[in-house]
């Protein structure tokens, strides 16, 4: 089955090109010209990654990749932003809400399909862990979500970023866990980047193995 790909760019031209470029590729391709429309199309579409332009009318890409990060359906989808070159302070915020990566416009063909088949590559084997240890026959993960004090002690997390934490590995978002730990969305969003950096991780998936292998662990016996 051919991989989808959402485009959300808002410059006609560029649009057209991009999506040439990956559907001679052999991706199945979908386009929006902004972030409102972008959002809706990610809904129905369900892509396997996003490329998104940062600066659109009606929403930003900012805005898109927030809104997609907070729904269960895309919460893990591959984010790529498209940008100029001159816009890193964008970069560095983009990253921030959960992007995956960015490419500079104009979009060279080699760079464009490279960073899409290394996200897609990296998407996927994290998604092919998480299912084979689910099934594996010794019974899989079987994590253990009345503490996140195993989460603290396995990566150096404050107690706080362990918290966050247990609820990704529960599946929750970052509105939901902002709702159950009475923190804003935006505090709840840099705990996970923190957490995510002392994991040596780069998104949500990734983070979810590794607690649900640590969670899974069975308690250390101490003598008595």
């Amino acid at each position: 089955m051919k991989k989808k790909i959402l485009i959300i760019e808002d410059q006609a031209a560029m649009r057209r090109n991009i999506a040439l470029l990956l559907e001679i590729a052999g991706y199945q391709v979908f386009t929006a010209e902004n972030g409102r429309v972008g959002v809706e199309a990610a809904r129905k579409h369900l892509p396997d990654l996003v490329l998104c332009d940062v600066m659109m009318p009606e929403l930003d890409g900012h805005g898109v990749v927030q809104t997609l990060r907070a729904e269960t359906a895309t919460a893990t989808t591959p984010f790529i932003f498209l940008t100029a070159k001159g816009d890193k302070s964008d970069i560095r915020l983009g990253m921030n809400f959960g992007a995956d990566d960015y490419l500079t416009k104009p979009v060279i063909r080699d760079d464009l399909l490279a960073a899409v088949q290394a996200r897609l590559a990296r998407a996927e084997a994290v998604e092919q862990r998480v299912q084979e240890a689910a099934e594996s026959a010794s019974g899989g993960f079987n994590p253990d979500f009345s503490s996140p004090e195993p989460l603290r002690a396995a990566f150096g997390l404050t107690p706080r970023e362990a918290e966050v934490l247990l609820w990704v590995a529960q599946g929750k978002t970052n509105p939901e866990i902002a709702s159950i730990l009475g923190n804003s969305e935006p505090t709840v969003k840099q705990h996970l980047g923190v957490a995510f950096q002392k994991l040596g991780v780069e998104g949500r998936n990734a983070a979810t193995l590794r607690a649900l292998e640590v969670l899974s662990q069975p308690p250390v016996s101490r003598p008595g």
